[in-house]
């Protein structure tokens, strides 16, 4: 098997070779993710799928052309009718309660592997029942279960959505619960989402970090005096609170990303915030190399930035909340320097408040770090490292039916 893996490069065939020597035959592969308006996180694990798999169909429920990867794009693929709703391409997720229609509607009756990259509702898609469907989760739909407040509590949305959004997200929950017997196989981007499968969902999952392209970053030990947030301004990633302490602070803050509340958001910043909007790779690795330390003030279910800055050898000041305590080997704001068991690559705060990331800041400032340790830790998530474990983790599955 691996002799095989290893004699070519082009992944997509040589797993097809795989197959044909098992018996298992040609294998018809249907890719679902939520949608398709931007290269995030979960674009990225999809963009693998994609190499992995160059003859596989996408099925998605909307898809701004050109807002991915050319890898992603060049993939024949189906939209649902949300795609044909008014302004669906800038508030698809306005049709929330529409969703599970539409990603319904997909006939996958042809293929033989299902592949859902899912952190909203493409695990819920029917397969043929004698499929294999593996679905890869970022998180159980955020909007309805672990994050409800951030998106619809008070001030987030208007008097009708937030008096109309009880009753739909406890028929989306329901629907998401009852759905959960389509997949075969859950693979969970972190130790913190495999918890809240399980929690749930009642179902176990493995886990497989998802991809961190490291090739082009480098070690980088100088800064140039400011601290960055790499992140899309939606609620529950808390630019907001990073705003607040900065203000006070009086500290430089380069922010790059755009999202739904950046009114809301360049509102309330002082002038020594800067907005830099959406970045090129080229122009956010200079962003990267050039700060003192990457702010992350948001829990996430894995967070791939994190892992970006430190990859130039940047330390990381985090919310120790989720898959950050995966990925960062953090100093808690009340420990000891010196006395942990592991060289830290930043620094955690216990709290979801301005105050406690001013503390961390002040915390940081009194500390010096090793940035090759650093880039070296972050290394550990490399992408082809994700391709290599994904692609015989299928194949895996495969061969077992």
């Amino acid at each position: 098997m691996i002799e095989i893996y290893s004699v070519r490069n082009d992944f997509g065939y040589c797993l097809r070779d795989c197959w044909l020597e098992k018996g298992i035959g040609i294998v018809k592969i249907a890719l679902i993710h939520d949608w398709l308006t931007g290269m995030r996180g979960g674009e990225k694990v999809l963009e693998v799928f994609c190499e992995l798999f160059p003859e596989a169909k996408i099925f998605t429920l909307v898809h701004i052309k050109g807002s991915v990867s050319p890898t992603i794009e060049a993939l024949s693929m189906e939209t649902s009718f949300i795609q044909k709703l008014p302004g669906a391409g800038k508030r698809y997720r306005n049709y929330l309660p529409l969703f599970p229609a539409a990603i319904e509607q997909f006939d996958l009756r042809d293929f033989d592997l299902i592949l859902s990259s899912s952190h909203c509702v493409a695990k819920g898609a029917i397969p043929h029942p004698d499929a294999l469907h593996i679905s890869y989760c970022h998180t159980p739909m955020r909007y309805v279960w672990s994050m409800y407040e951030e998106y619809f509590g008070n001030g987030r949305v208007g008097w009708i959505a937030r008096k109309l959004m009880p009753f739909f997200a406890s028929c989306l929950r329901a629907w998401d619960s009852g759905t959960v017997q389509r997949v075969d196989r859950f693979v969970a981007n972190s130790q913190h989402v495999r918890k809240r499968i399980k929690r749930y969902y009642g179902r176990d999952a493995d886990v497989i970090y998802p991809p961190v392209s490291t090739e082009k970053t480098y070690l980088h030990e100088k800064d140039e005096g400011y601290f960055l947030i790499v992140s899309a301004f939606a609620p529950y990633k808390r630019v907001d609170i990073a705003i607040d302490a900065f203000n006070r602070l009086g500290e430089r803050l380069v922010v790059v990303g755009k999202g739904q509340d950046e009114k809301r958001l360049k509102g309330i910043a002082g002038r020594n915030i800067e907005f830099c909007g959406w970045a090129d790779s080229e122009k956010l690795s200079d962003y990267y190399a050039g700060c003192r330390a990457l702010i992350f003030p948001g829990e996430e279910d894995f967070g791939i930035v994190p892992v970006e800055a430190q990859c130039f050898g940047k330390p990381v000041i985090a919310y120790g909340v989720g898959g950050v305590l995966e990925t960062v080997k953090g100093l808690w704001v009340e420990g000891n320097y010196g006395k942990s068991e592991e060289t830290p690559t930043g620094i955690f705060f216990r709290e979801q408040t301005t105050e406690a990331l001013i503390s961390a800041v002040h915390r940081f400032a009194a500390l010096s770090f090793d940035h090759a340790i650093i880039r070296r830790h972050a290394l550990q998530f490399d992408r082809e490292i994700f391709k290599n474990r994904i692609r015989k983790y299928i194949d895996l599955q495969l061969s077992g039916r």
